[in-house]
């Protein structure tokens, strides 16, 4: 009986060192911590040493063992209301809350192995018939038992919690941006105990040992949404409410009430040091050792562009397809016309072009074109293919500004591109090169509408002949196939990144940070990408680029948000392994 009295005086100073940890003096929410820590405290102690130790008794032993059972629960949301307030709290205050938190916990656990019937033979044995439970009959019996299994629900889920929050998290899968590695509904095991865990809204926690590799799959907090302390705590409330109501209420929505995409697996494929490109599904790094970018050999072993190639087996379980095996031999043939293209003939062709309009539209001596005479948004591609015997008739109409913007539209590039060739690439990296070239194609095939257009015109020919001829038809095959291509470009591709320093001198991801990306590129928004589009000039070697919508914007993780690695699926049946 000493000892478990020892215990108690123990538990009863540091949950008592915790509970005035909770002093708040604020008008908040955080001033709720510490009478809910105190009143808590004070009725497990006042019952154990008031009911218990005085009057022992059945009701007197049941309620101590239950308030011990819960007060580590207890302390843990009084932790998390004392940092949801206006103020946070230093890193220092935050190791004595948690050094009083878990010597509270130890103690009670302590006590609470002290009383259980093995040792009460010892100690107490007059307790041990408070130990066994009462027979009960009829409604008190059924109303005992619904009682007794929603206190082991509780229980439960606050354990799992703590599970979660420092050892191993369950994790399923909600979307394709991992196949054919992991898919919908997969259920996976999660190790965080390596990757540094930490307390609810602190810094104080595990330290990270885990050395990660390219190839890992890991979880990891959304970079995309803010990360302030307010947005802490409501992760953090959210996921105690989504666990005590057994996932039924998810409180992590964004501002429209959709449930946020948070966390995110994916598979870490950029470490220190390393500075990324992205052609062609291609991935290329280069390093201070290295200047030239290299394929990164491994990313092809997990990359996957074409779901038509994967087994039966797997495409059974793959609800959507991105693309088909026909679009997707068309996009390679695609790709390598783009990268083979003849600079020189497109200089020639442009000039045609553009001279063949002028003459068609009875030009003068060309003067400076008005630069603003299309606005970013019909500079847009995809607007300047659809509407382009709308563009036709309004440089027409415009008359000798129409012939001079057109003429620059086609041409200015030539001089202009030639001073920013370097390692004989356009731009001075091939990810630069390629969307030159692909800015060359469309105009290309823009100028060639405009002329057939105003040809056809020149003719008074009424619209329907416009339309069924033959070479306007022809160029609406050729839009269609560079519209298809627009669509891939943000997930076939990625500019240099980190972008390089203003003297053109690489830069590289820094030290504790990471890039990661989904397996099924054209179905993974992931690092390359922000969540909101805008519309930018394809390239930047061009003053009269065309324009696209781009979601692009890489950005790598740091360390500290990585929540852990995945280790092993568990669900379903036909799956469980540790994954590759």
């Amino acid at each position: 009986m000493k000892l478990l009295k020892t215990f108690f005086l123990l538990d009863a100073i540091f949950a008592a060192l915790f509970s005035f940890a909770n002093i708040y003096f604020g008008l908040d929410v955080a001033a709720f911590a510490f009478p809910i820590s105190l009143l808590f405290n004070a009725a497990l102690f006042y019952q154990f040493y008031f009911g218990l130790i005085k009057a022992p008794s059945r009701g007197n032993f049941n309620a101590v063992k239950k308030l011990l059972q819960y007060q580590p629960f207890a302390h843990l949301v009084s932790f998390i209301i004392r940092r949801s307030g206006e103020n946070g709290t230093s890193f220092v205050f935050d190791v004595f809350s948690v050094c009083f938190w878990l010597l509270a916990f130890v103690f009670s656990l302590a006590a609470l192995r002290l009383i259980s019937d093995k040792q009460l033979k010892k100690i107490a044995p007059d307790w041990l018939e408070f130990s066994k439970p009462k027979k009960r009959k009829g409604g008190a019996w059924l109303a005992f038992e619904i009682l007794d299994w929603a206190d082991a629900l509780v229980q439960a889920v606050f354990m799992v919690l703590l599970f979660q929050i420092f050892f191993f998290q369950f994790y399923k899968i909600p979307s394709e941006s991992m196949v054919s590695e992991l898919l919908i509904k997969d259920r996976l095991m999660v190790s965080k105990i390596t990757s540094g865990p930490k307390f609810p809204l602190t810094r104080v926690g595990l330290p990270a040992f885990k050395k990660y590799k390219r190839g890992d799959i890991v979880v990891f907090r959304n970079p995309h949404y803010s990360s302030g302390r307010k947005d802490e705590v409501k992760s953090v409330v959210s996921e105690l409410v989504y666990m005590l109501t057994f996932t039924t209420v998810n409180l992590n929505v964004d501002s429209n009430g959709q449930v946020k995409a948070d966390p995110l697996v994916k598979r870490l494929v950029g470490v220190p040091g390393e500075q990324l490109m992205m052609l062609n599904g291609v991935l290329y790094s280069r390093t201070k050792d290295s200047q030239n970018f290299s394929p990164v050999q491994d990313d092809a072993k997990w990359a996957n562009y074409n779901l038509n190639e994967k087994s039966p087996e797997i495409k059974r379980l793959i609800q959507e397809f991105p693309i088909n095996q026909e679009g997707y031999e068309e996009m390679l043939a695609f790709e390598k016309e783009r990268d083979s293209m003849d600079i020189s003939a497109a200089k020639k062709e442009c000039e045609r072009l553009a001279w063949d309009f002028w003459r068609l539209a009875r030009g003068d001596k060309l003067g400076k074109a008005k630069k603003d005479f299309l606005s970013d948004n019909e500079l847009f591609e995809y607007n300047m293919l659809r509407d382009n015997y709308s563009l036709t008739t309004k440089l027409m109409a415009a008359g000798q500004d129409g012939v001079e913007w057109f003429h620059a539209f086609m041409t200015d590039w030539i001089d202009e591109a030639e001073s920013k060739i370097k390692d004989g690439l356009y731009g001075g990296d091939l990810y630069s090169d390629s969307n030159f070239r692909l800015n060359l194609l469309i105009k290309l095939c823009v100028g060639k509408f405009v002329l057939r257009n105003a040809q056809l015109i020149a003719q008074e020919l009424p619209y329907s002949n416009l339309v069924d001829d033959p070479q306007i038809r022809e160029l609406w095959n050729r839009a269609q196939l560079l519209q298809s291509y627009i669509n891939y470009l943000d997930r076939r591709n990625m500019p240099v990144f980190p972008a390089s320093a203003a003297d053109g001198s690489a830069c590289y991801i820094p030290d504790g940070c990471y890039f990661m990306m989904g397996d099924n590129r054209f179905n993974s928004l992931d690092m390359r990408h922000s969540y909101e589009e805008r519309l930018v000039p394809l390239t930047a070697c061009d003053d009269y680029s065309v324009y696209y919508y781009t979601n692009m914007e890489p950005q790598w993780v740091s360390q500290d948000k990585i929540l852990g690695t995945t280790e092993f699926r568990f669900w379903p049946k036909g799956r469980i392994g540790f994954l590759r």
